[in-house]
């Protein structure tokens, strides 16, 4: 009896031969693809828990920062008073533009974000706007930010005596509420400033006018504007805080020159000692700017500074900033 080991067909079919070697080639590719199934996901991985920083660079930017073109410019936003909003200069610029125009003189890239000056402001009137959005929005967009305010508080007693010499009828409405922001002269007509020494109503209104009764409000006063400053800060504490200093604006008037030099002096004084106590502020003091000089940097409405007044504010701006 014969016995095979192989089994071969003479008709052109599959023997059992042929099936052996089938299998075992399936086999072989099936653990070929498994090893390479195995090997993918093993990059994959490494890839995914260890990026290589080719990749990470090309996706992701390597400096966020500002633009370099951006970098130095000055972005100057002014708050406060009539001052700040240039009332008296007739070409309307004030300070905040002439500051502006001075600190890219030297081909610095100085951008004004906001005026935000109001005729009659005090120190309440201007804690209460630093609460509205629209101004938080301007603040946060500059990195030098001008503050002038206070005249209105400290010279409301003066400006009502003399509102009173007037017979009692103010320029403008600003001037029921105490404000000096208005024409100050005979009957109240705007160029007509009293003459010093010239006994007109004005004067005798003054002559009995002391720094006690200037700084009667200057303890509550002096509280807002610290409150002023310190939410500025709050709101931009990137940006630096320049205060503008007051001045006597009533100096030569001579009832006014000793009592209006103190009580100015002792703004000025009250609002360095918060200045002091707080980082990135600046008083710009402007109380020497004017004294004795007053005819030739005043407007006509005796209490403004003109052109002239404003640029010497500006220029000494522009050197407290540089």
């Amino acid at each position: 009896m014969f016995k095979y080991s192989t089994y071969y067909r003479t008709d052109g079919g599959v023997g059992l031969n042929d099936f052996k070697w089938t299998w075992r080639g399936l086999s072989l590719l099936s653990i070929a693809a498994t090893l390479l199934l195995v090997i993918g996901f093993i990059y994959a991985a490494r890839d995914i828990m260890s990026p290589r920083g080719t990749s990470f660079s090309a996706e992701v930017p390597q400096n966020t920062a500002a633009p370099a073109e951006e970098s130095g410019v000055l972005k100057v936003a002014a708050v406060g008073d009539s001052l700040a909003k240039g009332t008296g200069d007739n070409t309307g610029e004030g300070f905040v533009r002439r500051a502006v125009a001075g600190l890219s003189a030297d081909g610095t890239k100085t951008e004004l974000v906001g005026n935000l000056g109001i005729n009659g402001l005090t120190t309440a009137g201007l804690r209460d706007k630093l609460k509205e959005e629209g101004v938080q929005y301007v603040l946060r967009q500059a990195n030098i930010i001008l503050v002038s305010i206070g005249g209105n508080d400290l010279f409301q007693g003066a400006q009502r005596m003399l509102n009173e010499a007037e017979g009692g009828t103010a320029a403008s409405g600003e001037a029921a509420s105490g404000s000096p922001d208005v024409q100050v002269g005979s009957g109240g007509s705007k160029g007509a400033a009293a003459v010093p020494g010239s006994g007109s109503p004005e004067n005798a209104a003054l002559k009995d006018l002391n720094p006690v009764q200037l700084l009667a409000n200057l303890p509550g006063a002096s509280k807002r504007l610290e409150d002023i400053l310190t939410a500025i800060s709050k709101i931009n504490p990137q940006a630096r805080i320049y205060y503008i200093g007051l001045y006597n604006p009533f100096g030569d008037l001579r009832e006014m020159l000793i009592p209006g030099n103190q009580a100015v002096t002792s703004w000025n004084n009250a609002a360095m000692d918060i200045i002091n106590r707080n980082t990135g502020m600046t008083l710009v003091p402007t109380l020497d700017l004017f004294n004795g000089h007053l005819g030739k940097y005043l407007s006509s409405d005796h209490f403004h500074p003109n052109g002239d007044g404003y640029q010497r504010m500006a220029d000494r701006i522009v050197q407290a900033v540089r």
